[in-house]
């Protein structure tokens, strides 16, 4: 099959883009398969796609390139296609719709996936008939607007399937958004096996990851280690990653004197290695359509305590077995789990192990081939032609502009070699 992945931008570090390319690397070992971009900011991308996967950008943002498209009158003129209600639609205008539009339009992919509501709807609505269309939901329908639903029940009967990453999620579309012959699957992201050794679990440490954003709940969780630290001093907090609530919590470190204990090592990539140094994860957010964190974390040995907020972490996380679910928000709760392994080698240990085992079920080569028997009984059933061979030619009237082979960095002008 000739797949092709519609994406925001590839060259950010967010989980969407991980787990397209954690998706699109595994499946390129049999197929031929593209990460479209609609943006492109840098010559390459923060993640490595994998060699066999084809990336190329649409509006090219980069002020030194000769193809910059920053000054395109039509950046100016707002977009018609992608919806206002998608959250990212600032970005977009008159030249995203007619790029985007173009490359749909004459694409050879026998299967297009859109990876977030706005680039579902151009998906649904511009891509040429033969194409089998599949419309990825990152987020959960709960965290979309009235009005963004509203649009999705119109548009999305048009595409042949659309996949969440949760069945809490799925369930829902199916019950709310009524889309007759549309396929709701759940699929999960996916996380390959770390390149360090699994944490011995000796280490003082407890770990926690992702953006610094309000319903990471990262306030919840410094007060709970004050509490963790009044009993076990001689254990420690370091949460990873970067956002707009990092002086708010700065602030609150110093407020509970915590200088000592908890530190803002701030983004790291790879995460794994950071991951093995420390003994437990926690996750104290409010709100997850999956949980990327708990599942690196898991595989890298680390038992989670983890808020039992809604959809992802009950799906992940065997409570009792390979981590702990608490009630969201409550300080107590969490501070308790977190000195209840650390209070209890062999009990966190054994939990380390479970989670390292249970984990693997995330592996790529797991979701990569849930998706490919997604994607053949769609193409089946669209009746379309599978471009098995290398030549199949790409679509768009730009890929002679945009295209890059990545690992080789030489441009392909119109049709792959």
């Amino acid at each position: 099959m000739h797949i092709s992945f519609l994406i925001n931008s590839a060259y950010g570090m967010g989980g969407t883009i991980r787990t397209t390319f954690n998706l699109a690397r595994t499946l390129a070992e049999q197929h031929d398969v593209e990460v479209v971009s609609v943006f492109r900011y840098r010559d390459t991308p923060f993640f490595d796609p994998g060699e066999g996967v084809l990336l190329r950008g649409l509006v090219d943002m980069r002020r030194h390139s000769p193809s910059y498209d920053g000054d395109d009158p039509r950046r100016a003129d707002a977009a018609r296609v992608f919806p206002v209600a998608d959250g990212q639609y600032r970005q977009y205008s008159a030249l995203t719709d007619r790029r985007i539009g173009d490359h749909l339009g004459s694409t050879g992919a026998d299967v297009v996936v859109g990876t977030r509501p706005g680039l579902n709807v151009h998906v649904a609505r511009q891509t040429r008939r033969g194409p089998a269309r599949l419309g990825q939901e990152h987020l959960t329908l709960a965290t979309h607007s009235p009005r963004l639903k509203l649009l999705l029940r119109r548009t999305y009967p048009r595409l042949d399937a659309v996949t969440t990453v949760t069945e809490a999620d799925a369930r829902d579309y199916r019950r709310i958004m009524r889309l007759p012959g549309v396929r709701v699957q759940a699929l999960p992201n996916s996380v390959p096996a770390p390149a360090v050794r699994p944490s011995d679990g000796t280490g003082r440490w407890v770990v926690a990851a992702g953006r610094l954003a309000p319903a990471k709940r990262y306030d919840v969780l410094i007060r709970a280690f004050a509490r963790v630290v009044a009993e076990r001093p001689d254990w420690g907090l370091r949460i990873y990653g970067h956002g707009r609530e990092r002086e708010k919590l700065r602030s609150l470190i110093d407020e509970l004197g915590l200088y000592n204990h908890v530190f803002l090592m701030g983004p790291a990539n790879p995460i794994e290695a950071e991951w093995a140094k420390g003994a437990i994860c926690a996750v104290t957010s409010s709100l997850e359509s999956f949980g990327m964190t708990i599942v690196e974390a898991m595989r890298c040995g680390l038992p989670v305590v983890a808020t039992d907020c809604p959809h992802g972490p009950k799906e992940i996380i065997r409570d009792g077995e390979d981590g702990l679910l608490v009630p969201t928000g409550d300080v107590g709760a969490i501070s308790g789990a977190l000195l209840r392994l650390i209070d209890d080698d062999a009990l966190r240990l054994r939990m380390g192990s479970a989670a390292l085992t249970a984990s693997a079920r995330f592996d790529p080569a797991d979701v990569a081939a849930r998706y490919e028997d997604l994607m053949t009984s769609l193409t089946k059933r669209r009746g379309g032609t599978l471009h098995r061979a290398r030549g199949t030619l790409l679509g768009g009237a730009y890929a002679a502009k945009e295209t890059v082979r990545l690992g080789m960095a030489h441009v392909l002008g119109g049709a792959r070699r």
